[in-house]
């Protein structure tokens, strides 16, 4: 990479280490280490919320989605705007008016501290596995430039990060996530405003051979439970996950507690609410884009470059016969595309829809041969697929200009270190507030809980480092994070359903919550075609039911 992409890299990542050490300054209490004295603005909140979704893992694993199948994987999102209207009036004022720290305490409050010990130990496990995935995205990146190991790149992240969350508090991690917007929206558009320039065809004629790929396809009315992105899935799956994630999740939950107000920790949420389901369909849109550029260009056949040489080294002969037939099918693919671009400016319908057609055909032969290779690679790595994730990158480092490598690997890297950062924070608090501070020493002072907070927060940094090395094997990155939380996410938010109903009572939530966990893993252990977002309607609907029931008995 080129000293300039260095130099941008270096810069912006030294401003957001030296400014966020800067704003801890005076923290001598866990309150302002935690929760930032509860004084921040509604718009700095609101940004955070926002940023710690648009990490490092968006940047590279939608993109990548976007560019494989298009842009349907919007529809995941169809759900948050209901869900943040439903939590602005039941959940934020109940937990910023009960001046807790964690999500968790609430629940103490209305049932016992079982139940609290139980969800708030979920929380950790669904949100320390998901802080490894976060990590892994940009180890990623970092493996296809300079061909280190996975795990010396997820160390070269982790382990700055680790530090800097230790030394730091939620009001540093806070104002990182606003820089970390500025950057990754200023990105996205430089990236956009690239391929659309640099784009051979018109704009228009593009999009149409987008679409006749199945990329600009969006909505997919299908009731069926097996198919992982439709609008069913979305409005229903995704509004159980996005409710629980807004509402239950610590990582999310301490953003809004750090708002100055109930009014203010709502407008926070609903800038969430306005803008996530734009900024998502730009980032897939992004992804479109590479895909319709590589149209135009030598597109690699295999886009991880690791998995790519073993093949080459493994078996020379099916790797060159791939290669030759890879090669054949780019070709006729970007001659059947120019042949629909030119019939389209014909203006003759008919001839067209002919064209789009044949283009089609290139277009499943050229997949075809990528399946092959993909299967291939994994046969001779004895590893899954993870090839999507390497889409962004390749394109980004061969074919930007000057200085768009760095400051693209800038938001990257600085998307990776705020989202593990507030991660992190939220999994010290869990930590310290429902275990250490309620369990083994009430009446610690500040200055010691300060101390323990830190050393939680090394242990799961550690301890996420280790979950990146296995989550970068998975498959899509984005994919990864989500189907880890949906795993937890319904039972947990069947318990906060609960927890709002009076006839509910502490043995039904306790029995209710691990009756939603086991009714999921058997889902997904006997059934895992069904797709992972059901799981948080099975585990809400689970545990609302069966601690109704048992409360009834108890009663």
């Amino acid at each position: 990479m080129h000293w300039i992409n260095w130099v941008i890299v270096v810069s912006y990542l030294t401003f957001v280490v030296w400014d966020g050490l800067r704003r801890t300054r005076g923290t001598t209490n866990i309150e302002g280490y935690f929760l930032a004295n509860r004084s921040l603005p509604w718009w700095a909140v609101g940004l955070s919320v926002m940023a710690t979704q648009l990490s490092a893992v968006t940047l590279i694993g939608t993109t990548g989605q976007g560019a494989t199948d298009g842009l349907k994987f919007v529809q995941f999102y169809f759900g948050l705007p209901i869900a943040m209207v439903i939590l602005g009036v039941t959940l934020v004022p109940f937990l910023h008016g009960a001046k807790v720290y964690t999500a968790y305490e609430f629940l103490e409050r209305r049932f016992d501290a079982k139940t609290r010990t139980l969800t708030s130990l979920l929380f950790l496990l669904s949100r320390g596995m998901s802080c490894g995935a976060i990590i892994s995205a940009p180890a990623v990146v970092l493996s296809a430039i300079f061909g280190w190991s996975l795990t010396a790149c997820v160390a070269l992240i982790g382990v700055p990060t680790v530090i800097y969350t230790v030394l730091g508090g939620v009001q540093a991690v806070t104002w990182a996530d606003v820089k970390q917007m500025v950057v990754i929206v200023g990105t996205m558009t430089g990236i956009i405003v690239v391929l659309v320039m640099r784009m051979p065809v018109p704009i228009d004629d593009a999009f149409a051979l987008a679409g006749a790929a199945g990329r600009l396809q969006v909505f997919d009315f299908s009731f069926n439970l097996t198919n992982q992105y439709t609008f069913w899935s979305g409005i229903i799956g995704g509004t159980f996950l996005m409710l629980s994630y807004f509402g239950t999740d610590q990582s999310q939950v301490q953003r809004y507690l750090t708002a100055k107000s109930v009014d203010e920790a709502r407008s926070s949420l609903l800038m969430s609410a306005y803008w996530k389901i734009p900024l998502q369909a730009a980032i897939l849109l992004i992804g479109v884009l590479v895909f319709l550029f590589f149209l135009f260009q030598p597109a690699p056949m295999l886009y991880n470059p690791t998995h790519d040489r073993a093949v080459q080294e493994a078996s020379p002969e099916v790797h060159a016969e791939l290669s030759a037939r890879y090669g054949a099918a780019v070709a006729a693919r970007e001659v059947a595309a120019r042949e629909a671009v030119t019939v389209r400016a014909a203006g003759d319908a008919v001839a067209t829809k002919a064209a789009l057609g044949l283009y089609k055909q290139t277009e499943q032969a050229v997949g075809a041969v990528r399946t092959e290779a993909l299967a291939e690679a994994a046969r001779v790595t004895g590893q899954s697929s993870r090839d999507v994730n390497y889409i962004i990158p390749r394109f980004v480092l061969d074919h930007l200009p000057l200085g768009f490598a760095g400051l693209f690997l800038a938001a990257v890297l600085a998307a990776a270190m705020s989202s593990i950062a507030a991660e992190l924070n939220s999994l010290s608090t869990a930590t310290v507030v429902d275990f250490y501070q309620r369990r083994v020493k009430a009446d610690g002072s500040d200055a010691h809980y300060l101390r323990v907070s830190k050393w939680a927060t090394a242990l799961w940094g550690a301890f996420a480092c280790v979950v990146a090395t296995y989550a970068a094997t998975l498959g899509s990155l984005i994919e990864v994070v989500n189907r880890f939380g949906s795993f937890f996410y319904g039972s947990i938010l069947g318990v906060f359903i609960l927890a709002m109903i009076k006839r509910a009572r502490p043995l039904g939530a306790f029995v209710g919550l691990i009756a939603g966990m086991t009714a999921v893993g058997v889902i997904s252990w006997q059934v895992p075609s069904i797709a992972f977002l059901w799981h948080n309607v099975t585990g809400a609907v689970v545990v609302v039911l069966v601690g109704l029931g048992i409360s009834a008995f108890e009663g």
